[in-house]
């Protein structure tokens, strides 16, 4: 068990990281006018922009929360003088309220893309599969909440930001750090981490596309002349 630990903690996330970097630019390179969203719009509105909007924000506010949470180091936060429980309660609160959006937009969009009929039809098994696994994933993460309340003196969520900062500086005992984490973190963690596996081959790939959209804001004006 160790030794699958050692994999899935210490080895998997690069495996994860690299398929998701090259699987993101061999699918540019070679499958472009796959590039999109695959909006279902025209087929069928309905609830479609609450569910769009609550999951968006929720989404965002989980991954930037995630993304400031794991990889700030601990003596930032010690510099500035918050306290491992205090930086706890405000995770558990914040991650609570994106994900209590997340999860309702979700579901929103589950229920009119599985109970459509014309948009059954032209979902996908990628899609499927994608919608479900960010379910679960988003299920667990909320689950952790649950078990986090039971020690709110921060250490668990100390040992996870070791984990993360370990692996993002490529040190070779991350995984020693989550050793003995609950069964709910690891689970929460393999998902999340896997996401990543499957998002080159998803929809997802847009996300790319979002982010480069902010390159927008710098371009030079266009000038328009008349004739």
């Amino acid at each position: 068990m160790n030794y699958l630990h050692q994999f899935l903690y210490g080895i998997y996330p690069y495996i994860a990281l690299a398929v998701f970097l090259l699987g993101s630019l061999a699918r540019f390179e070679r499958e472009q006018y796959t590039w999109k969203s695959d909006s279902s719009q025209m087929l069928h509105t309905g609830n479609l922009r609450l569910g769009n909007i609550l999951f968006h924000a929720g989404i965002l506010g989980l991954f930037f929360g995630h993304l400031v949470g794991l990889l700030t180091p601990v003596v930032v936060w010690d510099t500035l003088g918050v306290s491992h429980g205090f930086k706890q309660v405000i995770a558990m609160s914040a991650g609570g309220a994106f994900g209590g959006l997340c999860l309702l937009g979700l579901l929103i969009l589950l229920h009119r893309r599985f109970t459509n009929a014309r948009i059954a039809a032209v979902t996908t098994t990628g899609d499927r599969v994608l919608l479900v696994w960010i379910l679960v994933t988003l299920v667990l993460g909320l689950s952790t909440i649950v078990e986090s309340a039971s020690h709110t003196d921060g250490h668990m969520m100390v040992l996870l930001m070791n984990w993360a900062q370990h692996i993002v500086t490529f040190r070779g005992d991350a995984a020693d750090f989550i050793l003995t984490a609950p069964f709910l973190f690891k689970a929460h963690l393999f998902m999340g981490l896997s996401l990543f596996v499957i998002f080159p081959f998803t929809r997802l790939v847009h996300v790319w596309s979002g982010m480069a959209s902010v390159g927008y804001l710098t371009r030079a004006w266009q000038l328009v002349r008349s004739r």
